[in-house]
């Protein structure tokens, strides 16, 4: 391609940047002649800590800067973690490619110390509704209270003793090289105990659609993690997912079958339902899947 450098939009934190850096080297592997800089931006979700995402915008905090910046042209691309991205995008914009899949289960930390099951209320740290009512469900003796920060930050609470707990999403522990770290104890918690978010684990790239330079990530995508994160958001938009009941989705691919997992709470009840089909009954599956669970409540 006839194109000498490009700008990537990332936000500034260790985890934003490991992850933008993945996708460089996914990028330069196929293109090593392109130049890739790297913008942060600090997003409205990086700057208010103190409350929770609902309280004053959900998802698009951690999204609207970069989105604005590619319609200016102040960037061309920008890397989100997917499961941060919310249902609809600006106007022009799309995801344009995805990188493999990284591990998309949630996981519990806890000091080496710590041993919930002799503690009376044990607290534990999240600031996400689909975490915290499932949780609830597998430890019922659990107080959950708001936690917010980068994933250092995070650590650090819990170390500090503000915590017995906190739930993380697996992928950023091991992009970050934090799953083995000996004052911790991790119990990952398999999807069908614990529903991950749509998108978790998935690295995103978001750009203008139809874009000259989207082809550059053609060659880079992952066809399976594609697939999954294009149901999981179709399912988001059925339920639709700018509501603050908790929800979970996630898309398994396996060669020509998929399993699709999900789960919603809506006045006080949870409803999950777990169904497998071909990969070319995979749209009538998924819409079957959420009319039933709409039908529950």
């Amino acid at each position: 391609m006839n194109v000498n450098k490009i700008k990537i939009g990332t936000r500034g934190s260790r985890l934003a940047l490991i992850q933008t850096n993945l996708v460089i080297g996914a990028l330069q592997q196929k293109y090593p002649e392109i130049e890739c800089e790297i913008v942060i931006i600090h997003t409205t979700g990086d700057k208010i800590l103190d409350k929770p995402l609902l309280e004053f915008g959900g998802k698009g905090v951690f999204v609207t800067e970069f989105e604005e910046a590619i319609l200016r042209d102040e960037i061309d691309f920008a890397v989100h973690s997917a499961k941060d991205m919310p249902m609809e995008l600006l106007d022009g914009l799309e995801i344009i490619g995805v990188l493999k899949r990284e591990d998309p289960r949630d996981v519990l930390i806890t000091r080496q110390s710590t041993k919930l099951d002799e503690i009376e209320l044990p607290v534990i740290g999240t600031s996400s509704l689909r975490r915290q009512v499932q949780i609830e469900q597998i430890y019922n003796n659990v107080k959950c209270c708001s936690l917010r920060g980068n994933v250092d930050t995070r650590l650090r609470k819990l170390a500090e003793g503000n915590y017995d707990g906190i739930i993380l999403a697996a992928a950023g522990i091991k992009r970050l090289g934090l799953d083995e770290e000996l004052d911790f104890q991790y119990r990952y918690l398999e999807v069908d105990e614990l529903i991950p978010a749509g998108g978790q684990g998935i690295i995103a790239i978001e750009g203008k659609r139809n874009g000259k330079l989207n082809e550059l990530w053609n060659n880079i995508s992952d066809s399976k993690a594609k697939m999954e994160l294009a149901m999981e958001r179709r399912a988001l938009e059925l339920f639709s997912a700018g509501c603050n009941e908790p929800i979970g989705v996630y898309a398994k691919v396996y060669e020509d079958m998929v399993t699709i997992r999900m789960m919603k709470m809506m006045n006080g009840k949870i409803v999950k339902r777990v169904e497998s089909t071909t990969l070319e009954k995979r749209w009538e599956l998924l819409e079957s899947m959420v009319n039933h669970i709409l039908e529950d409540f």
